[in-house]
């Protein structure tokens, strides 16, 4: 187990999701599978982006649980898939779908981390060109740093 924030574990190169549900529940997936959350909030992601978009725009939606499933995070995570295709997020691309999960209001200094990073255009080109899941925590790994 790891400290950081976003392991190297926790981010994927997709082909595509067949549609913003598959994407979300992919990205909950791997926060379950890294332990940081309890099955259950997945359906909380999906819950949230029923009633508001997670699109934040530069090809990125970060999902994340409603606040009456805070109960169900065990530790502050990302979960990052890039997909080659993008995914319609109700009308806008998104080629990034980053999983947040966070304790107390960690998510709030998580999402301001991911915020600046993808509001460099060329950072997210790197990240865009970046050519393995290695290269891609590489590029984002000033999310670990606290």
């Amino acid at each position: 187990m790891t400290d950081e924030i976003l392991p190297a574990d926790n981010i994927r190169l997709a082909a595509r999701a067949a549609s913003r549900e598959d994407a979300i529940r992919e990205a909950g997936a791997i926060l379950v599978e890294a332990g940081a959350v309890d099955p259950g909030y997945v359906d909380s992601m999906l819950e949230r982006e029923g009633s508001v978009s997670t699109y934040m725009g530069n090809f990125l939606a970060i999902p994340h649980g409603t606040n009456e499933a805070k109960y169900q995070i065990r530790r502050s995570a990302l979960s990052v898939v890039r997909y080659d295709e993008p995914v319609d997020w109700g009308g806008e691309e998104a080629r990034f779908v980053v999983g947040i999960a966070g304790i107390e209001n960690e998510h709030l200094d998580i999402l301001s981390k991911i915020a600046i990073i993808f509001s460099d255009d060329d950072a997210v080109q790197a990240l865009t060109a970046a050519p393995t899941a290695a290269e891609l925590h590489a590029l984002l790994s000033e999310v670990n740093d606290s």
